[in-house]
């Protein structure tokens, strides 16, 4: 399924978790690297607006749909997506890697919540090798020396798949930078999924998630910082809707 974010178009090219745990077991098994990136309607805003931002994701080989408006939407226009948000995909990710003996690393948070993350995904996750946690200063940049000295230090660990939480754009401008720069780690862009494994953020219980009302679950726990930035993905999906339908009946 492709969107259209004004300047050029995004597709989700992972529709099942099947599809993307083949893909990228392959690929570890290769050293072949990656970066994956998952798709959600604030993205779609900023890609509208955020050049840096488009060209990180036309440098992502993977992308899957995170949040139900991308699946409905993809549904409306005829396309069968699987909703594979990047929180959820840390623990088949992290076993993936670990019965191919690849060597996991964090970028993202703080050195506390990373060595919290590592301890919660290593009781979950038998012969997990968390080898490098990186906690990026306050006014990280992506594109700068701090984030080639980041990636240098997990290569040198012998890393070979990266999680990374920094939001969007951050972490999937890193993604771009580390896949040109490395090219035989994969990257993955997870936002908030470390701190939920730390316990330092709390997500919505899984009733809520299953009924589709994430969103508002969010809202309502952060309505100050996030009632602007889902008014704005709101005012987006009647002309997402109308491009899908019309991708439907050709």
């Amino acid at each position: 399924m492709e969107f259209d974010h004004g300047a050029g178009r995004v597709r989700v090219n992972m529709t099942d978790q099947a599809a993307l745990m083949a893909e990228i077991g392959a690929r570890l098994a290769a050293r072949r690297g990656f970066a994956l990136a998952t798709l959600n309607l604030d993205h779609l805003v900023k890609l509208r607006s955020d050049a840096g931002f488009r060209a990180a994701y036309a440098a992502q080989d993977l992308v899957t749909a995170d949040g139900n408006p991308v699946v409905w939407l993809s549904r409306l226009a005829g396309r069968q997506v699987a909703l594979l948000p990047g929180a959820d995909l840390i623990v088949p990710l992290a076993r993936l890697a670990a019965a191919r003996g690849v060597r996991v690393a964090f970028i993202g948070g703080t050195e506390h919540s990373l060595r919290q993350a590592a301890d919660a995904l290593a009781r979950q996750v038998r012969g997990l090798e968390v080898v490098e946690r990186i906690a990026p200063p306050m006014g990280f940049d992506p594109d700068g020396d701090a984030a080639d000295a980041a990636l240098d230090s997990v290569a040198r660990s012998g890393a070979g798949l990266v999680f990374l939480a920094l939001g969007a754009p951050k972490q999937e401008r890193l993604a771009a930078r580390g896949r040109a720069r490395h090219p035989q780690l994969g990257f993955v862009s997870i936002g908030a999924g470390l701190d939920f494994l730390a316990g330092h953020q709390r997500r919505a219980p899984w009733l809520v998630r299953r009924l589709a009302l994430e969103w508002l679950w969010r809202a309502a726990s952060n309505p100050s910082r996030l009632a602007g930035r889902y008014a704005r993905c709101a005012a987006i999906l009647p002309g997402e809707a109308f491009r899908a339908w019309r991708l439907r009946s050709r």
